[in-house]
């Protein structure tokens, strides 16, 4: 298992099984976003092989931050 200190660690590709569980969501929300829009980044690999960064995966996290109520997420 990779840990933080790694130099890669945010950079590495993963697979949206790890990508789904480091956000705390299901892969089937990863496939709907990836068809829908709204999902964070990914790498289209191949046909069917999709890959995710962390750095993607925290840069979605961060547009998704609000102060309060009122504020609705990028």
């Amino acid at each position: 298992m990779q840990k933080k200190s790694d130099p890669d660690y945010y950079d590495r590709l993963i697979d949206e099984n790890e990508a789904a569980s480091y956000l705390c969501y299901s892969v089937r929300a990863l496939q709907n976003w990836r068809v829908r829009g709204g999902g964070p980044m990914f790498i289209k690999v191949s046909g069917r092989s999709v890959r995710y960064t962390r750095r993607d995966l925290q840069d979605w996290i961060g547009a998704k931050r609000v102060a309060n109520t009122s504020q609705a997420p990028s």
